[in-house]
């Protein structure tokens, strides 16, 4: 992606941005799915997860449950034993349930693509509904996880204490057609160098450009 005709408002960011692309040029999610359903249940698995755990965990569980009918028809015992490899596993399959029943109810079975009608799906905060537009439905999103808050204050692009914060300053900052794309760059430099304990800041392509906010 080019940002030469894209207008953004801030020289620094512009900069951030175009080095992060050319360093992570695949950026994308690492999640594993089929449908814009299996999206949702992998984003909502994922909080406190790692990919990679998301995706030994979805292996097993969609060869054989697919759709929203087929894990409304599971009781809750069920999905917390096929999904017990991820953090959480218990909140998360009481939320996978309820919000496989109410997409039935009110969905027909399909995941809106509505910001706030995907809110209102149990287990879906801000975060998956961002990753939900903008991964599932290719509309603008950005969803906002501790890789993105962490990187976007570390690099001064916002000075936020929560995510919500982050997202609202973030989304102010960068142009609706670069939030997806965004996201995905900040998670990748977030996972491989900015990392929560231990930035490797001397490896980082960003280094002159940064002020080293590392107590965020």
């Amino acid at each position: 992606m080019c940002l030469g005709e894209i207008v953004i408002g801030s020289k620094h960011v512009k900069e951030i941005l175009e080095i992060l692309m050319a360093e992570y040029p695949d950026a994308q999610t690492m999640l594993v799915f089929n449908s814009r359903f299996e999206l949702l249940v992998a984003v909502i698995l994922s909080a406190q997860s790692t990919d990679v755990q998301v995706n030994r965990v979805t292996a097993e569980l969609f060869q054989m449950h697919k759709t929203p009918e087929d894990f409304a028809a599971l009781n809750l015992s069920e999905i917390e034993e096929l999904i017990k490899g991820v953090g959480l596993h218990k909140s998360k399959a009481k939320n996978i349930r309820a919000m496989a029943e109410m997409l039935i109810k009110e969905h027909n079975g399909q995941v809106p693509a509505d910001f706030n009608e995907l809110l209102q799906l149990p287990g879906v905060g801000r975060k998956t509904a961002n990753v939900m537009l903008a991964v599932g439905f290719n509309q603008p999103g950005l969803g906002v996880d501790t890789h993105v808050h962490r990187v976007a204050n570390r690099l001064g692009l916002v000075a936020a204490k929560n995510a919500n914060r982050t997202e609202k300053e973030l989304k102010a900052l960068i142009p609706q057609e670069l939030w997806s794309k965004s996201h995905h760059l900040f998670i990748w430099h977030g996972r491989r160098v900015c990392k929560a304990r231990k930035p490797l800041c001397e490896e980082c392509v960003l280094e002159e450009l940064c002020p080293k906010n590392i107590e965020r």
